[in-house]
């Protein structure tokens, strides 16, 4: 089956972000993640197959076992009204029908181990958004605890990591200490899951929102796009990791001769595949199930 790109539902607002269409539906939206694929922040021509519905349907698992107020309320597309010419075919499984909330302006990143933006900023300064932590310790360590580590929600480029502090200054103490407490135990719990599926989660991207005066989880959760998920299996550190995401289209990127200034080339059949097959395989291992 060919990727799905783009959807269309005419007569509805629209905003468009890297992987998914939200559509506006009134007193709810609608979440469509479709076959998009970005590396170093630019959206790639060409999809992966059936990489929208993984990613719905991971996220549906955990927003079910969490057990954390969220805006998901039905993956049914065909329970909404939509004009009579929409083809729900290109829909169906890839749809979140969610409450509208306030969304707030942080990316909420909780890391179990050191790698990444975390790593690099580790050896400049042995710390990680002003998180102190031991000296000593390797790529992909695993960290004493989880931490909290923030960021800005940027519209282009990368989120920049910023201290719990500077959070703080941005939307208040108490709400920068409920979302620290409630990301926290959301990567607790779903890495304890992930463990025994033989799954490490070495770090994760939370997003949250205000509804009637709650904060509740929002966007997708724990997926391969937000996520780093590594076999327990082959984890050593000092060390990259094998991972369920994006390498394969990262890795050819990189070997490919493309300046990363202009539209990035189009994958070769092969490294779409492979791609697929990493966040297929991700799903099945978390949740027991198949597509």
């Amino acid at each position: 089956m060919a990727p799905v790109l783009q959807t269309e539902i005419p007569g509805l607002a629209v905003r468009r972000g890297k992987v998914r269409d939200v559509f506006d539906l009134g007193e709810q939206l609608l979440l469509v993640a479709s076959d998009r694929i970005s590396a170093f922040d630019w959206v790639m021509p060409n999809g992966i197959p059936d990489k929208g519905r993984i990613l719905t349907q991971l996220s549906a698992f955990w927003f079910d076992l969490l057990q954390v107020p969220h805006h998901l309320l039905s993956l049914d597309v065909d329970s909404i009204s939509l004009p009579a010419t929409v083809d729900r075919g290109p829909l169906r499984g890839r749809s979140m029908i969610c409450r509208k909330a306030n969304i707030v302006p942080i990316e909420c990143v909780v890391r179990g181990y050191l790698e990444g933006s975390g790593w690099k900023e580790y050896r400049q300064n042995q710390a990680v958004c002003g998180v102190e932590l031991p000296a000593g310790l390797q790529q992909c360590d695993r960290l004493p605890e989880a931490i909290f580590t923030p960021a800005t929600k940027e519209e282009s480029g990368h989120d920049i990591n910023i201290t719990f502090s500077q959070m703080v200054d941005l939307i208040g103490q108490e709400t920068a200490d409920q979302l620290k407490l409630l990301s926290l135990g959301v990567y607790e719990r779903a890495a304890k899951h992930a463990l025994t599926r033989g799954v490490i989660i070495a770090d994760t991207k939370l997003e949250w929102g205000w509804h009637d005066g709650k904060l509740i989880l929002c966007d997708e959760v724990l997926t391969p796009d937000s996520s780093r998920f590594w076999p327990a299996d082959r984890y050593q550190s000092g060390r990259a990791q094998p991972s369920y995401d994006k390498q394969f289209v990262r890795e050819w990127l990189e070997q490919s001769g493309w300046d990363k200034n202009s539209p990035p080339p189009v994958l070769p059949d092969d490294v779409a595949q492979q791609t697929r097959a990493k966040y297929l395989e991700a799903l099945e291992r978390l949740t027991g199930k198949s597509l």
